[in-house]
């Protein structure tokens, strides 16, 4: 068995300095690594009913697709403004200078369906809270959020408190 967050690159000053940016791509081509990250997930989340796996943009694409593949479920993506060719509805959340938005189609989810939302990674928790909203707008059932990477000291739980979550790496970092 891997040590899953041996693979993961640590990218200082990236996008701007000060972010100690944490890189999953040196996991996702790493074979074993990636099949083994699947593995996990799947064996968490088999046989509890999930019908819709939603993937945040865009590291969650990849291992939402492959997870969702996995539980015989749908696979939805959150994406930024102008991504999704059909009818949105849209969240605004906050940065830490400004706002963001995402959207999902407003067909992706129907009411009462079970739904796993997953990232790569939970920071400040912004984009995973947003990503709840929608999913309850559509009256999806959340089951739980779940990360790869939980970087810890960043308070991003405290944004996603009111839904069950799991980090599979939890790493922590200094503000």
């Amino acid at each position: 068995m891997i040590d899953l967050e041996s693979t993961i690159r640590n990218v200082p000053d990236f996008p701007k300095a000060g972010i100690q940016f944490k890189d999953i791509t040196t996991l996702t081509k790493n074979a074993e690594a990636l099949k083994q990250t699947i593995d996990q997930l799947a064996e968490r989340y088999q046989g509890r009913g999930i019908q819709k796996v939603v993937g945040v943009e865009s590291r969650g694409f990849i291992f939402g697709a492959a997870l969702a593949i996995r539980l015989g479920a749908g696979f939805v993506p959150v994406r930024k403004p102008g991504k999704l060719p059909a009818e949105t509805i849209s969240e605004e959340y906050e940065l830490e200078y400004g706002t963001d938005k995402i959207e999902i189609h407003k067909d992706a989810i129907d009411p009462g369906e079970i739904v796993l939302i997953l990232d790569d990674l939970l920071a400040t928790g912004g984009t995973l809270a947003a990503t709840c909203r929608l999913v309850e707008a559509l009256e999806g059932k959340i089951e739980e959020v779940v990360t790869v990477i939980e970087l810890i000291g960043l308070e991003g739980r405290r944004k996603i408190a009111r839904y069950p979550y799991h980090a599979m790496i939890a790493i922590e970092v200094d503000e």
